[in-house]
């Protein structure tokens, strides 16, 4: 049995960059989030643009898991 390493490592690096974006997207989600209980509290504009912000992060995380998903199933 032969080893492809150089796949191997082609994987590795795709999926560790891919987690690393989802993970970054996801806490910009939640941090659209906290902005907008920042401006609410503070009875300032912007929370509508957070909550869109907010929203469109969460839902490119959900497209990119659906995604890998299909990729998987195949």
């Amino acid at each position: 049995m032969k080893i492809d390493w150089a796949a191997l490592g082609s994987v590795f690096g795709v999926s560790l960059v891919v987690t690393v974006a989802l993970v970054g997207l996801f806490t910009l989600g939640v941090m659209g989030l906290s902005r907008r209980e920042r401006a609410v509290a503070q009875a300032g504009g912007g929370a509508a643009l957070a909550v869109t912000g907010a929203y469109a992060c969460f839902a490119a995380c959900a497209a990119a898991v659906a995604y890998g998903i299909y990729l998987i199933v195949a």
